[in-house]
């Protein structure tokens, strides 16, 4: 098993994200990897936890990424949260991302869930990807 990948696998989901251009005119340039202090705005998406399998074979290491990225709005609705997650899924389903360790061997949408947090002025939807890697090191 190797979990060595994990790293350069959040690094370049968070790039993907953060440049991604569809997603960028709903939320600007809020994409985190952590919430930053001070007020947060309306609409964001945040990296979120992950579960890693391992996956290797015969031709070496790999594992299987199981994460989340989180679309969170304050905004009354899900459209706007639904529309965030859409661009998300689309920067992220069969992207050819370039980790600065191991590589990709595939990316794909796994589940989502939407639902009100707390007393339901806040919506977020949970959108969770798999990630094949391999890493031959």
């Amino acid at each position: 098993m190797s979990y060595g990948v994990a790293a350069a696998l959040q690094g370049a989901v968070f790039q993907a994200l953060s440049n991604d251009p569809a997603l960028g005119a709903l939320v600007g340039d809020a994409v985190y990897d952590a919430l930053p202090p001070g007020a947060l705005p309306a609409l964001y998406v945040i990296l979120g936890s992950e579960d890693v399998k391992d996956a290797s074979d015969k031709t070496g290491g790999g594992a299987l990424h199981e994460f989340t990225v989180s679309v969170v709005t304050e905004s009354a609705g899900f459209t706007l949260a639904k529309m965030a997650a859409a661009a998300v899924s689309d920067a992220l389903v069969d992207a050819d991302l370039s980790l600065s360790r191991g590589a990709l061997v595939s990316l794909n949408f796994y589940k989502a869930k939407a639902a009100r947090v707390g007393t339901g002025d806040i919506r977020q939807i949970n959108l969770i990807f798999r990630a094949r890697v391999a890493d031959d090191t």
